[in-house]
């Protein structure tokens, strides 16, 4: 049950760690101290670092529209729907990286383009709230959606955030992909070998 966590920044810093559980002890030990923005999934282990003067929830629009592609097979118009939205929010990062816009750059397209697509997906969402069971997959996928509303919304706030935390799912893929073959390091003590490893390796 041991995990492997990863901490990076925007100019590709990388550093893994790895703990015997799922614990927010671990994070929070890393994260101890730290404030500004901190883009994570929504793992309730993280909510104490959220606190004045520290971290600032940044959350991942990748997390939110996977939801909404798993209620596509139950509710595919609706799921559909939302998926649009959330495709056009992803143009306007399309277009600010195509151009190569500075941070401020991005930080005055997104003022402009994606208030009324984020007001009007959110009004879409309570809309659909009353047509969807809670536990279904749709129900679940606009519950997120709005429990993490303020932290999606986040990213317009700031040229240098991101829309989502792609970037630290990607520098997970290498253990994903093979940690069937390590199952067993932990018992060796090899999990916190290999996060030291990986992390000189990702920053080399």
């Amino acid at each position: 049950q041991g995990r492997v966590w990863i901490y990076l920044d925007r100019d590709g810093r990388t550093a893994y760690d790895f703990t015997d559980s799922r614990s927010q002890d671990g994070p929070l030990q890393w994260l101890k101290g730290f404030k500004g923005y901190m883009h994570a999934d929504a793992y309730p282990g993280y909510d104490a670092a959220y606190v004045p003067d520290g971290a600032i929830e940044v959350a991942c629009w990748a997390h939110a529209r996977r939801k909404f592609v798993d209620a596509e097979r139950s509710e595919p118009d609706l799921a559909a729907e939302i998926l649009s939205r959330i495709r056009d929010l992803y143009a306007i990062e399309r277009a600010a990286k195509d151009a190569e816009l500075t941070d401020q750059k991005r930080y005055e397209l997104r003022q402009e383009k994606a208030p009324p697509i984020l007001e009007g997906l959110r009004a879409r969402l309570a809309a659909m709230e009353t047509q969807a069971l809670p536990k279904s997959p749709l129900g679940k996928a606009i519950g997120y959606a709005q429990r993490q509303w303020t932290a999606l919304c986040r990213y317009i706030e700031d040229g240098r955030l991101e829309i989502d935390n792609n970037a630290a799912e990607r520098g997970l893929r290498g253990f994903a992909v093979g940690r069937k073959n390590w199952l067993f390091f932990q018992r060796e003590g090899g999990g916190r070998t290999a996060a030291i490893l990986a992390s000189l390796l990702a920053t080399a």
